[in-house]
């Protein structure tokens, strides 16, 4: 495998996938615009040192993210030649262990996203499985067993330096906060090596839930199973629990693990709720759980602080980016009315910025008077003493600047690119 992974065709499409990927820089500060020149200078002597078994990865740059829950995760970052390898490496194992994947496995495969997840989910709660075992793993990247992973790697990939590079970038320290710390087990999260082996690991488990014919769902580290009533649903909790302990040396989390009905399960940030349609009595539809909304709304409200020096199209271009991916990844759930309502408080939070952008008394006249206001109506509501919430809010700002002139000047809203994409997803 090793030569079909050093192909110069291979190479060159791992090398222009690492750069559509972007990323942020490893240890070694290089950036993916100068992966370019380096791999122009030194493909040749770089396969080489793979081939003697000479090369040594370099450490991985440890980044904490902020989750959700007020605590922080910890993601590897590799350098962009660890990186542009890794892609490599995966793109050949992808061609043994793909096809093989189970269909419920949905997680970083081609093809299978989270809609797919969530709509399999869906289906099974409204076929009448609704007792669900909601399995968490406990920091399951950091608990992968190394001789694990790599002996099912082996039993498909016979080549030994294939398997030595793996195990090299497993081994391989993380810097964080400036100390450098060994690794014995894990993988880390942001290489692009760790989503198939992940998958690779864990088809081992659902290729025993789907011997013993059960209904589940897996994406990535995140999976359920659903059962026809809560003594099934416990029994085979306890059997997941035994063979993740003693087949896959695995932990679950038993905080967050548990037997759940659809209104309190939750699956990808989605949320399932009753349907009171006529003739559907029982059945479920999808919607957005609190925290998603919470997190969406803080990351805009973070973008529309009127202090930060943006112009009004690079805020617009910044809140795109933000709920454009959010809009798509929550699509299939009924998020109309809130999104409604959401486009309106965001309204508001551009009028504000627009107002302190205006700063002085007499170019809030102007600009006033510019926007169709009598003069000395103007006069009278830029010297308000309202805060400048309150003037976003209020008759002053929302008369004169509009949704025709905010949809002027560049503003779309979240609204209408969610009704632009049902007729897609149908």
């Amino acid at each position: 495998m090793i030569g079909k992974v050093l192909h110069p065709r291979n190479l060159t499409r791992s090398y222009y996938q690492v750069v559509r990927n972007k990323g942020s820089a490893g240890v070694d500060k290089m950036s993916v615009y100068e992966l370019a020149s380096f791999r122009e200078a030194n493909v040749q002597s770089l396969a080489n040192s793979i081939l003697n078994r000479k090369y040594v990865p370099q450490a991985i740059k440890g980044v904490e993210i902020p989750k959700g829950n007020g605590k922080t995760r910890l993601l590897g970052v590799p350098t962009v030649v660890d990186r542009w390898l890794q892609q490599a490496v995966g793109r050949q194992l992808a061609t043994k262990f793909e096809l093989e994947f189970e269909e419920q496995s949905y997680g970083f495969r081609p093809q299978r996203n989270i809609h797919k997840a969530v709509q399999q989910s869906l289906k099974y709660i409204n076929d009448g499985y609704q007792d669900i075992v909601d399995i968490d793993l406990k920091s399951f990247f950091d608990e992968v067993q190394h001789y694990k992973l790599l002996q099912l790697i082996y039993n498909k990939v016979k080549c030994p330096t294939t398997l030595w590079l793996i195990r090299k970038w497993l081994r391989a320290p993380i810097l964080v906060k400036g100390k450098l710390q060994q690794r014995r087990k894990g993988v880390p999260q942001g290489s692009p090596l760790s989503p198939l082996l992940s998958n690779i690991l864990l088809d081992v488990l659902d290729k025993e839930l789907q011997r013993k014919g059960l209904r589940f769902v897996r994406y990535a580290d995140d999976f359920s199973i659903y059962a026809k009533s809560k003594a099934e649903a416990k029994k085979l909790g306890n059997e997941v629990y035994l063979f993740l302990k003693e087949k896959l040396d695995l932990p679950i989390n038993r905080a967050k693990s548990g037997i759940r009905r659809p209104n309190t399960f939750e699956l990808l940030g989605h949320g399932f709720t009753p349907t009171y349609k006529k003739g559907e009595k029982g059945k479920y539809q999808l919607v957005v759980k609190q925290g998603s909304w919470q997190s969406l709304k803080r990351k805009l409200k973070v973008i529309t602080k009127k202090t930060l020096p943006y112009s009004f199209e690079e805020r617009l271009e910044k809140l795109k980016q933000v709920w454009q991916g959010w809009v798509n990844n929550y699509r299939l759930a009924s998020i109309q009315a809130k999104l409604k309502t959401l486009d309106e408080w965001l309204r508001n939070r551009l009028r504000y910025c627009i107002w302190h952008d205006w700063k002085k008394l007499e170019r809030k006249r102007k600009n006033l008077i510019r926007l169709g206001i009598e003069q000395g109506q103007a006069y009278a509501w830029s010297r308000t003493r309202m805060g400048g919430w309150a003037v976003a809010q209020s008759p002053i700002l929302r008369t004169t600047i509009t949704l025709s002139r905010l949809r002027r000047k560049g503003y779309k809203t979240m609204l209408d690119y969610y009704l632009k994409t049902q007729p897609q997803i149908q």
